[in-house]
């Protein structure tokens, strides 16, 4: 089949670099939602109020529980290796002097990212998942807005997170760096009526 001779090819991947110059000579639009993953140019998700409520939630929590001690960017990029550049929901990162401006954030400046899925999940949880295991992100969170739960992923190898815990909404969850932050996952979903 045609499918199956295109899985033959080779494929060609960009990176970071080759993206920002794509960005800076318009062939990117600048309002076009798109992320470097894995050397390919992925359409972002469309977002959910849901979705956007617990970035919300989320955001002003950690800003409440953990005031300068971090820096939180929203939807913003960091760069995880040469050919990923993802923009999770929350990154919780080191403070910087400049914040950021010089270059985003890498994976040794990184805390805990939060990815929120409503229809991303499967996406969060396995492709992404192995990019950011593979960076050395040891703090990874998908909330599942709806199914109401907590993915958190940690010991990251090669291969993908070793460690998976899915917590329900009534469950508390600390950041690796962060342990006496205690965060209970309901705080960071839509109340029930």
């Amino acid at each position: 089949s045609p499918e199956e001779s295109l899985m033959l090819l080779d494929v060609r991947l960009f990176t970071v670099q080759e993206y920002h110059r794509m960005a800076e000579a318009g062939i990117l639009d600048p309002d076009e939602r798109v992320e470097l993953l894995a050397g390919k140019i992925i359409t972002m998700t469309a977002k959910g109020t849901a979705h956007e409520a617990a970035i919300t939630r989320t955001e002003r929590l950690l800003r409440n529980r953990l005031g300068e001690q971090v820096l939180l960017r929203l939807q913003s990029p960091i760069q995880v290796n040469d050919y990923s550049e993802p923009e999770p929901d929350i990154a919780v990162v080191r403070v910087d002097p400049l914040d950021y401006d010089d270059g985003h954030p890498t994976p040794s400046e990184v805390y805990l990212i939060i990815e929120v899925a409503d229809t991303s999940l499967d996406r969060d949880r396995n492709f992404k998942a192995k990019i950011y295991a593979q960076s050395g992100i040891a703090d990874y969170w998908v909330l599942d807005v709806s199914d109401r739960q907590l993915h958190v992923l940690r010991e990251p190898a090669q291969n993908g997170y070793q460690n998976e815990i899915i917590l329900s909404d009534d469950r508390t969850v600390s950041p690796l760096a962060f342990p006496n932050c205690v965060i209970t996952v309901r705080e960071m979903l839509r109340p029930i009526p």
